[in-house]
């Protein structure tokens, strides 16, 4: 099978001599973004706290949404007739989708930091009835009807959004299951993915992308298949997800064994990672895109990134409801130039936080996504003067 993608390009502009970081241009019928970048996640086709046009004056250059929860409501056929999600919800830049897939392990296995973190308190009823040839069939979070989401019905749906970047439909194993399980899972999501690509293919204008999954857990000799598999496969580019491991070194290693096997010509994507350090890790393996909902839903409990860190708490970001912020005058973070910076105080976002005052969703909204375009340009020109080490010690 031969794909052409006509529309889109990935140019690597410079590659780092002492890692397998770069810089590129990944151009799409919307409009070109430098890479390395970060993608927001508006997953019901919005941004919490944030307008496309505020998003876009923060340096904003792709976002993401998702196609099980608007395929649920309010359907692909809607978006489709209001011309689809750059015309519906008025972002005019570049747009991925990603498959649902994800939201099979989600709802079947619970989420990744639940994983992570052992926890068990978890007693939403999970929806996922089975997991066959054919595809998943779960009931809707929504009203409880019965869905079925099949290879197929993913491409068709993503066609019917019309975002520029299509991921193809996968199951997302979960850490705790064993290797036989995840051995069966990964060659059914190469199944699958066959069959996304021969359903792309038979609509295919040139007006979108296709990306294969990575999957296999954390086995090496898993994750050397599914590389083997996308690279034969003719994919515009990848994105890297599955079970990443139970903490942060056994991903950054995942990670970069994932990075030695993959085809360099092709953009890579890592699903669902946001963390400073983490980029900057994955960065160094020669990721070029990274998404998460991390800066949104941080703004929306009152905690800011700030470059260098809470050092006192050992983590990027404050929290604006301590105590100790109630008196401090200074902006959020003293080396930004966003608005929020420019014209609040900590001690004002501490009150407006005390006093449930929406505006503070807001103004960490818009600071967080500042703070995280800012971050990667800086990565990316820490690349060009072959000096991300030291770039990575001003941030983490």
């Amino acid at each position: 099978m031969q794909i052409e993608y006509p529309n889109f390009k990935f140019d690597i502009t410079q590659k780092s001599d002492t890692s397998r970081a770069r810089v590129g241009v990944l151009s799409t019928p919307h409009g070109a973004l430098e890479t390395p970048a970060f993608i927001f996640c508006a997953t019901k086709a919005a941004i919490k706290g944030a307008s496309p046009a505020q998003m876009k004056a923060q340096g904003t250059q792709i976002i993401l949404s998702n196609t099980y929860h608007l395929m649920l409501n309010p359907g692909g056929a809607l978006i489709e007739k209001m011309g689809g999600l750059h015309q519906f919800m008025g972002w005019d830049g570049p747009l991925l989708t990603d498959s649902g897939g994800f939201q099979v392990f989600s709802m079947g296995h619970g989420s990744v930091s639940q994983e992570i973190k052992k926890n068990s308190r978890d007693t939403r009823p999970k929806t996922v009835l089975k997991i066959s040839e054919e595809g998943v069939t779960f009931r809707s979070y929504l009203d409880g009807s019965l869905q079925v989401l099949t290879p197929e019905r993913s491409i068709e749906v993503q066609r019917q959004l019309g975002p520029d970047f299509v991921v193809v439909f996968d199951e997302c194993t979960p850490y705790h299951v064993d290797k036989s399980y995840t051995e069966k899972s990964l060659h059914l999501s190469h199944r699958w993915g066959v069959r996304c690509l021969q359903e792309f293919e038979k609509h295919h204008t040139g007006r979108q992308a296709l990306y294969g999954i990575l999957q296999g857990g954390v086995y090496p000799d898993l994750r050397k298949i599914a590389a083997e598999f996308v690279n034969e496969q003719p994919f515009f580019g990848y994105a890297v997800g599955g079970s990443l491991g139970e903490n942060k070194a056994q991903m950054y290693d995942v990670v970069a064994e994932t990075m030695s096997l993959l085809n360099p010509t092709r953009p890579v994507h890592l699903l669902g990672i946001g963390g400073v350090k983490d980029i900057f890790a994955g960065v160094l393996q020669g990721i070029d895109t990274f998404d998460c909902v991390h800066p949104t839903r941080l703004a929306r409990h009152g905690g800011a990134l700030i470059k260098g860190g809470d050092k006192e708490k050992n983590r990027e970001h404050i929290v604006l409801s301590n105590q100790k912020f109630q008196y401090d005058e200074r902006p959020l973070d003293e080396t930004c130039a966003c608005e929020t910076c420019k014209t609040y105080s900590r001690a004002y976002l501490h009150y407006l936080i005390r006093a449930s005052e929406s505006l503070v969703m807001q103004a960490l909204t818009l600071h967080n996504v500042a703070f995280m375009n800012r971050l990667m340009a800086a990565i990316r020109q820490a690349i060009r003067d072959d000096r991300l080490e030291a770039e990575r010690e001003a941030w983490v």
